[in-house]
């Protein structure tokens, strides 16, 4: 495995970045909230891996509007979306 090596001070926190990063995870929060109701947990679980730069896999059963959630990310960040939809039949 390689090693990855990174300037220390691209991740110096302050102040004014905590800030920013509260600014936009309540600006971002809320209009995701306006279209997706009673799912703050799922929307909070997904913004932190944004802002993390992770990956987030969405799970559950048919109605939970996991696909309308990304589509109101997507739009609320003015992102392109598309979806991949993966049932038994497409594995090998």
């Amino acid at each position: 495995m390689s090693e990855v090596k990174q300037d220390s001070s691209e991740f110096e926190i302050t102040q004014e970045s905590i800030d920013k990063l509260s600014t936009a995870y309540q600006q971002i929060h809320g209009q995701i909230s306006k279209v997706i109701v009673g799912q703050d947990e799922v929307i909070e679980q997904l913004l932190i891996a944004l802002f993390s730069r992770g990956h987030c896999l969405l799970e559950g059963v048919p109605g939970l509007a996991k696909t309308l959630m990304i589509s109101t990310l997507a739009q609320t960040l003015s992102m392109s979306f598309s979806r991949i939809q993966f049932t038994p039949d497409l594995m090998p």
